[in-house]
């Protein structure tokens, strides 16, 4: 199965939410959407383990921003 690639729009204030939930500056909207979509599937299912996962993420994106203004 190829895997197509389509465009989609968004307003300019999501795509500023988007890029806050970046873990790390090169991470790609796909993989923002991706992990949003399996920690949503996750709450269904084992809400416990996706509330840890939002930590994790959490503590990742701090990281990344105090790692950011360090740098200068």
């Amino acid at each position: 199965m190829e895997n197509k690639v389509t465009t989609i729009k968004i307003q300019e204030k999501t795509k500023k939410r988007l890029n806050k939930l970046k873990e790390y500056e090169l991470e790609s909207y796909e993989q923002i959407l991706r992990k949003m979509l399996y920690i949503l599937n996750l709450c269904r299912k084992k809400p416990e383990l996706a509330k840890r996962k939002l930590e994790l993420i959490d503590e990742s994106i701090k990281r990344e921003k105090d790692y950011k203004e360090d740098m200068g």
